[in-house]
């Protein structure tokens, strides 16, 4: 790992601990104030902080554990920590969302009176604090989705903040108790919602899909237009964490001398850095067509130029 990792390691973990130490604090003002006020939306809302709190220790780890170096048992390193740690957060936030539901219904049918000024207030200061936070880790979530699953929990609870405000005015205003659960319903929409989606790129990175921003049949094709490149096949593209992404694949050349195949190799790894954002590249040269039965290379990942078939194969 470069020393630029080992820096922007360091500098992860410090702004996610505190993160824990502010959100901590928001449990404690809002848990005290929800069950002061009997305010559902509010106990709900600290739920999903202790969530919050959770998701940030978690993914505190998970950066550290990516800074570990790789081994020759861990050969890719520990990268796929984190995306283990933000599946785990947005099963966790599935959870928290499932209790908000039962028991927004069960209050459905018989609110409680709620003091809606302490309701207020607790969720002001917990609407200040988890802003600070999800700004603070707003650069870094965009390319990191261990950082991406704290930073939802963070807004989401920014935004549940909001909701409980919105309910608080609503009582003191018209005295409409039903405000209190019907926001908490809203809150737990919002938190399935990012839950949802922080899962599904976990799982895209868990079953080595392609990269959403690689179309693979573009990549195959700019490969193709380098001059002495015949044929591109065995082509295999995945992520080893969100922001790593590694490809193979075996490329057909002229029977040349090996320098003219290394200024080959070269082109090629940089038109993958450049353009698909690929780093980590593994390139098998051939100068000979694969034997028919050798399965892999049957399994060609070419562009075909006859109008009777848009789809070429993938392996």
């Amino acid at each position: 790992m470069t020393e630029h990792s080992h820096y922007r390691g360091r500098h992860l973990g410090s702004k996610l601990k505190i993160g824990i130490m502010l959100t901590g604090f928001i449990l404690l003002v809002e848990l005290i104030g929800g069950l002061l006020s009997h305010s559902l939306a509010l106990l709900s809302d600290a739920g999903h902080v202790f969530a919050d709190v959770v998701a940030l220790s978690l993914s505190w780890y998970g950066v550290r554990q990516a800074e570990r170096p790789s081994s020759a048992g861990m050969t890719f390193g520990y990268h796929r920590v984190g995306v283990i740690i933000a599946i785990v957060n947005a099963l966790s936030i599935f959870a928290i969302a499932g209790v908000i539901f039962y028991e927004a219904y069960r209050r459905l049918g018989e609110p409680p009176e709620i003091n809606s000024p302490l309701m207020l207030s607790a969720a002001v200061v917990g609407l200040g604090i988890n802003v600070f936070v999800a700004s603070w880790l707003h650069r870094e979530q965009k390319s990191n989705l261990n950082v991406r699953s704290a930073y939802w929990h963070a807004l989401g609870d920014a935004l549940a903040s909001i909701g409980v405000i919105v309910g608080a005015i609503i009582i003191m205003i018209a005295g409409w108790y039903l405000a209190d659960p019907i926001i908490s319903l809203m809150i737990g929409f919002i938190i399935v919602l990012a839950a949802w989606r922080i899962l599904r790129e976990g799982m895209r990175v868990l079953l080595e899909a392609t990269p959403p921003h690689v179309n693979t049949e573009e990549m195959v094709e700019a490969l193709l237009r380098h001059p002495g490149v015949k044929d591109v096949h065995d082509v295999h593209i995945w992520s080893i964490s969100p922001e790593l992404h590694a490809m193979s694949c075996h490329v057909l050349i002229n029977d040349i001398p090996t320098s003219e195949a290394a200024d080959i190799r070269g082109a090629i790894q940089e038109v993958l850095r450049r353009q698909f954002d690929i780093d980590h590249v593994t390139l098998q040269m051939e100068c000979e067509q694969c034997a028919a039965n050798d399965l892999f290379c049957s399994l060609k990942f070419a562009p075909r130029h006859d109008e009777g078939d848009a789809n070429p194969h993938h392996h």
